[in-house]
């Protein structure tokens, strides 16, 4: 992106026709079409500081957390959810917002996005303006600013009109460590709302399926929620966002790492009325199914009441409650005690109830 923004351009060029145009093979070329696409739509609205150098990368100022040095976190998430359009988002937020959070559930604090857009020829300009308009103002929100990145266009029929692959970089301070590695038997098992809005929402979107509530995406940063968590000083040992495999496979992934159990208890799992009746209709486990805008924090006992306080006085957390705890067991199962007083295993799950959600 950097580099064609710092080509020199000679001649006239017609500006973009943001409102009946499409992406041809010229905006891909490296070319003058190139040019003006990434100066007219790109850099208009992600343009900062960084992204203006115009090279090929940016150069970025030593990082530093509360003004001392600190470790990098850096993570890459590829974004090719179908419909790109969907109630509560798009894929433009989301490819900001999955990236942001990934680097956040480290403990770090994200710094800068790198993307990269690969638009197949004829993808509507219209589209695009309005998915780079939902990424800058994620971006902006979220105080992480994309500061280099890459367009390719790819022939007719050999894309789904845009994939986004975006990368982040954080800092990590000395002395903080999470991981799911790091859950104890004994620790406490939160969730940070309702579970399964944004998978119902694009699967709802996807078979022009109508419910009497609407359903929308839960997608959004979490980089503020984590940071009211981590100043309370609670012993925090693990922090995930359970995107794709939902609740069920992100503990089942942090047992196994940590070699321990986990015990939930359905009657204290959220999961809206709504969505749960969807889910219910489409077959559908909310366990497994993906959120875009929540998090699951494992924390020492003797500390879950004033991470609780914290996380609720965030607007991200105020349907933050207790679901589980971690046990002792050797086969690192995820158990759950059910509303009938009996016990089931919650498994790994065996395929893909939704793809393409992410």
């Amino acid at each position: 992106m950097g580099e064609a923004q710092g080509k020199i351009r000679r001649g006239y060029v017609r500006p973009l026709d943001l409102k009946h145009g499409r992406v041809d093979m010229t905006h891909g070329s490296g070319g003058r079409a190139m040019v003006q696409l990434i100066s007219e739509l790109f850099a208009r609205h992600l343009g900062n500081d960084y992204l203006g150098q115009g090279n090929d990368g940016a150069v970025l100022p030593a990082p530093t957390f509360d003004g001392k040095p600190g470790r990098l976190v850096m993570s890459t998430d590829c974004h090719v959810v179908s419909p790109l359009f969907f109630p509560g988002g798009d894929i433009g937020c989301l490819s900001v917002h999955g990236t942001v959070n990934d680097v956040a559930v480290m403990g770090a604090k994200p710094l800068y996005l790198a993307a990269g857009f690969i638009l197949e020829e004829g993808f509507a300009l219209a589209d695009l303006a309005r998915i780079v308009e939902s990424m800058a103002g994620a971006a902006k929100e979220a105080g992480v600013p994309v500061v280099t990145g890459d367009t390719k266009v790819v022939e007719r029929g050999k894309g789904d009109g845009i994939f986004i692959t975006t990368t982040g970089v954080g800092v990590l301070p000395d002395g903080l460590d999470l991981g799911g590695s790091l859950a104890r038997p004994g620790d406490v098992i939160l969730v940070s709302g309702s579970l399964g809005d944004h998978g119902v929402a694009i699967m709802s979107k996807r078979e022009n399926l109508s419910f009497d509530a609407p359903i929308e995406s839960d997608t959004a940063a979490l980089n503020g929620l984590i940071d009211a968590m981590l100043a309370t000083g609670a012993g925090l040992r693990c922090l995930r966002d359970p995107t794709r495999g939902g609740l069920a496979a992100t503990l089942n992934e942090i047992a196994t790492q940590s070699g321990v159990g986990m015990m939930l208890h359905e009657q204290a799992i959220p999961v809206k009325p709504v969505v749960a009746a969807a889910c219910e209709f489409l077959g559908l486990d909310p366990l497994y199914v993906a959120n875009e805008g929540k998090l699951i924090a494992i924390c020492a006992g003797a500390d879950v009441e004033r991470l609780l306080a914290a996380m609720r006085a965030h607007p991200l957390g105020r349907g933050t409650v207790r679901i589980g705890e971690v046990i002792a067991d050797d086969h690192h199962f995820v158990q759950m005690t059910t509303a009938f007083g009996g016990k089931r295993i919650v498994d790994w799950l065996a395929g893909d109830q939704l793809p393409r959600i992410c």
